[in-house]
Formats: C-alpha cells, structure tokens, sequence
C-alpha cells in the first residue's frame, strides 16, 4: 500500500502519543520534504521536530518530480498532493479542507487524522474514546461534537457487527 502524509495528521498523531498507528496500519508513510521542513519547523511542538530529524525507517522521505500549481495551499499540501497523484497513493493523509478538496478534485483518495484513528480502532490498534479524548486536548481544529458523533457510530457499527 502507498501512502503519502501531509503535515498535520503527524503532527497531532504525535501530539496524543499515536503516531505508533502509521506503521502498524500502513507499514511506510511517504512524505515530501516540504512536510519534513514543516515537521522540522515545529512551531512549538518538539516532538514533531524530533519526528522530522530523526525519522522512523517506517517515515521515508521522497519529493515529487512534477509538483502541482495550485492556489491557495501550502509547499506542503502542494507536495504531498503532488507525490500521492505522482506514486498513485492509496491514501493521502491530509486534514486541511482545502486540501482535501484539492486532492479529492484529482481524483486522489484522502483520509485524515480523524480516519486514521478510526481504522486503528477497527484494527484493534487503539481505544477510539481515549484517542478522540486525547484529540479534544489539543489545539486540532476538530467540532467536539463532530467527534462524539464519530464515536458514537464507530460504537454503534462494531456492537452491530457491520
């Protein structure tokens, strides 16, 4: 499976301690080297920074050969949408809307940090309540409610058995 991470669902995965999820759930994470600057950068975050300067085998670094114009994102969105379209990824972990919207508009496959969780949980990987707990805790712009929402069908569709 190839899967490309823009910045932000590293950043928060590390912020609540989860950032063990990505290798288990997808072996490699591919990311550009915008996404390492930007990790790098960590505004206020030391443990992203750690992440960018010491990556796991797991978090391998690779640049696309053609990036993409398109207005109004960010080097790394950019990049990552650049390289998921490039590695035809099956998955592009991305949060920002805009974003989305522009990888979805391509044509390629998104999730995003609340996804990735999710699929952790499906795979026994992790507790869903404390992840999404831990999430209120941080600065993740993410509805609360959307979140309780969230859980409360994942709880509804694993007691159900669909």
């Amino acid at each position: 499976m190839i899967v490309v991470a823009d910045t932000s669902p590293l950043i928060v995965l590390t912020k609540i301690g989860e950032i063990r999820i990505l290798p288990a759930l997808f072996d490699v994470v591919l990311i550009p080297s915008a996404v390492k600057a930007e990790l790098a950068a960590g505004l206020n975050d030391q443990t992203a920074r750690d992440l960018a300067l010491h990556p796991p085998a797991w978090l391998v670094e690779k640049s696309p050969s053609q990036p993409q114009k398109i207005a109004g994102l960010d080097a790394g969105e950019l990049a990552a949408i650049s390289l998921a379209l490039e590695m035809h990824a099956d998955y592009l972990l991305i949060d920002d809307i805009a974003g989305r919207n522009a990888a979805l508009q391509r044509q390629v496959r998104i999730t995003g940090t609340i996804g990735v969780l999710e699929m952790a949980a499906r795979g026994h990987l992790l507790d869903l309540a404390g992840a999404f707990a831990r999430l209120k805790q941080t600065n993740f712009w993410v509805s609360h409610d959307l979140l309780d929402q969230r859980l409360k069908l994942f709880q509804q569709q694993t007691r159900g058995g669909t």
